[in-house]
């Protein structure tokens, strides 16, 4: 499975960004995005799984992001609104096999689209 990030950039605080996933190769069971800020672990954003489109968000995003995802362009999009500073962190786009939405084990990653929110 081949993962392509894409749709980072710089927005002011309370502005909004949309990322996109396009996979290829397998059939996955779920998508997800993590995102890791300087000098932290990376961290759960939200997962959406692919055939009926569950969706699991963190709590510091609940709200403010939505997962989906567009089955005839095999892409998963987040859309991030009310943007904050700490919001600013590398995103990455994972795809895992296993469908239950609770597990977050992934085992394709693609490359890490930067978000940055200035203040």
């Amino acid at each position: 499975v081949q993962l392509q990030a894409s749709g980072g950039g710089q927005v002011q605080a309370g502005g909004s960004l949309r990322l996109s996933c396009v996979g290829s190769g397998r059939t996955v069971g779920k998508f997800a995005w993590f995102r890791q800020a300087p000098e932290k672990e990376r961290e759960f954003v939200a997962a959406i799984t692919w055939n009926q489109g569950f969706t699991r968000y963190a709590d510091s995003v609940n709200d403010r992001f939505t997962i989906s995802r567009d089955k005839t362009k095999n892409t998963v999009h987040l859309q991030m609104n009310s943007l904050k500073p700490e919001d600013t962190a590398v995103y990455y786009c994972a795809a895992s096999t296993i469908t239950h939405i609770i597990y977050n084990t992934y085992q394709y990653w693609g490359q890490g689209t930067l978000v940055t929110v200035s203040s």
